[in-house]
């Protein structure tokens, strides 16, 4: 079995985390490993590790890194204070996978250096330093130790939506902005009395900045441009303060402060710092604070991650709009643009304390081709912040021009420079990420096959995400709802839509659009 997974990773073909789950799990000669997380926050999750019997060397790097990806994506998306492995002690094999662990993940390594899958390390640490708890930890114990916990129950509340319809009549004679940091531009809304007054969008890129004060400068600059907006349409000559700033930031927000540190976005800061790097980091965590002064005293500032934040407006809208919901089993949305955010938004209307980095996990063993490139060049299918085979190469924009480059290289035409045998997407003298995901998402439109197979691809990638989220979560909904620039093309948005129902038959998408208002000046 595994002789035939390996093959087509080599020929090219995608071989995907949940079908290598199916197939490990039915292998009755398969090891059974217990994995046991320890949450942040206290709890306990535990998982079934189902691991083949390898005769060679290369089927034994084919389970390892099955065996990695495996907790790597379990880490992406809860994080933790520590993991317990229930191991077989006669079981030579497992014996070297979980010495190999230890060294792979870097677990005692004394820097929050670490790339590849020691990344999560990276975050599990930061998390834990935050909340005053020792440094994450792993610990090996005999299998006939295994005592399976109980899942913990999700509660209903069948009054949610009507809680959200009671804070969309609160707003009156409220100041309201809602701010979206994204990787190629910052979008901004101003309300006044629940009436949208004016919008704002700043183009950046802010992998290059090499300092927190470089981050954070625009993303105030910005609010502050589109406060001065409102004040010259609402009370010209009269100063206008916020009620409350509702920010979307594309990283791990716990608590209200950003805490993750490794998403491309900061890649910049990190060279610039090096081992000084989570100092100048801590800097970007009290966003909050700068805002005070273009806030009215006892103001909310919420700052979420950006895919949670998805899923909290998807609730607030459709509860305004449709008077049946009740949102007994919570809600999911991603952000589909520069990468992909996912948000979780509990029954009771809680979003949970958890990274849900779904953009970072592995879905594919596969595509061994493209894994040769460096994680800079367009072709790869490996993201840049880890160097692993991470979703950002199969959704969002790097998805788009990984597919174009593969199916019709000359749909990037104008777009793509070379240097030194590494393509990318042009960003100086300008920009031209944006742009060139318009020209496919236009090519698409206009019915050019090539174009067209790029979202179809896309959206069953969208569904191969969806069977890891169910494994992980078992969130008990099948609903997505989906925001961002691939949806803005009700073409292209159809596309997704056949995609994914390919890979995941009953699953049930749904685009939120926003309708345009003109931009403040």
């Amino acid at each position: 079995m595994l002789s035939e997974w390996i093959e087509k990773a080599y020929a090219g073909e995608a071989v995907w985390m949940s079908d290598l789950r199916a197939a490990f799990a039915g292998d009755p000669e398969a090891v059974r490993l217990p994995v046991r997380l320890h949450l942040i926050g206290g709890g306990l999750l535990d998982y079934l590790c189902f691991l083949p019997r390898w005769h060679t060397p290369e089927e034994r790097r084919f389970v390892e890194e099955y065996f990695f990806a495996f907790v790597y994506n379990l880490l992406s998306v809860f994080s933790g204070q520590s993991l317990i492995f229930f191991a077989d002690p006669d079981n030579s094999q497992t014996a070297e996978l979980l010495a190999a662990f230890h060294q792979i993940f870097e677990i005692s390594a004394e820097t929050r250096q670490r790339r590849g899958y020691g990344k999560v390390i990276n975050i599990a640490e930061r998390l834990c330093d935050a909340e005053g708890l020792s440094p994450f930890s792993v610990t090996i114990v005999p299998l006939d130790c295994y005592i399976p916990v109980e899942s913990p129950a999700q509660n209903s509340s069948a009054d949610l939506a009507e809680r959200l319809r009671r804070c969309c009549r609160s707003v009156e004679g409220k100041v309201l902005c809602g701010v979206d940091i994204g990787g190629t531009d910052i979008k901004l809304a101003l309300s006044v009395n629940g009436q949208l007054i004016c919008l704002g969008e700043y183009d950046w890129n802010p992998a290059v900045c090499t300092s927190a004060d470089a981050i954070l400068e625009p993303i105030f600059e910005q609010i502050d441009l589109l406060r001065h907006s409102a004040e010259k349409l609402c009370c010209p000559g009269e100063p206008l303060y916020f009620d409350a700033i509702g920010i979307s930031f594309p990283d791990i927000v716990i608590k209200n402060r950003i805490m993750g540190g490794e998403p491309p976005k900061t890649d910049g800061m990190r060279r610039a710092f090096g081992p000084d790097y989570d100092r100048e980091f801590a800097k970007i965590g009290y966003l909050s604070k700068l805002l005070d002064p273009l806030c009215r005293p006892g103001a909310d500032i919420l700052i979420l991650n950006d895919g949670s934040m998805a899923a909290f407006t998807s609730a607030m809208e459709l509860a305004a709009w449709d008077d049946s919901l009740s949102f007994r089993h919570g809600l999911i949305a991603h952000s589909l643009g520069t990468d992909l955010g996912t948000g979780w938004l509990l029954p009771d209307g809680s979003v949970p304390p958890l990274p849900l980095e779904f953009y970072d996990i592995i879905l594919d063993l596969g595509s061994r081709p493209s894994m040769a490139f460096p994680p800079e060049d367009l072709r790869a299918v490996r993201n840049q912040n880890s160097g692993l085979p991470g979703t950002r190469r199969y959704l969002g924009q790097a998805a788009a021009f990984r597919l174009a480059q593969a199916l019709d290289p000359d749909m990037l035409t104008g777009f793509v420079s070379e240097q030194n045998g590494c393509l990318s997407v042009r960003t100086e003298p300008e920009d031209l990420r944006k742009p060139c995901l318009e020209h496919l998402m236009q090519l698409a439109e206009r019915g050019k096959p090539e174009a067209c197979e790029i979202f179809r691809r896309i959206g069953f990638h969208l569904g191969i995400l969806s069977r890891e989220l169910s494994f992980l979560l078992d969130p008990g909904t099948g609903d997505r709802y989906l925001y961002g620039r691939f949806i803005k093309s009700g073409t292209c948005f159809r596309l997704l839509c056949k995609g994914c129902s390919e890979a995941f038959p009953n699953l049930k998408l749904t685009a939120r659009r926003t309708k345009a208002l003109p931009e403040a000046r």
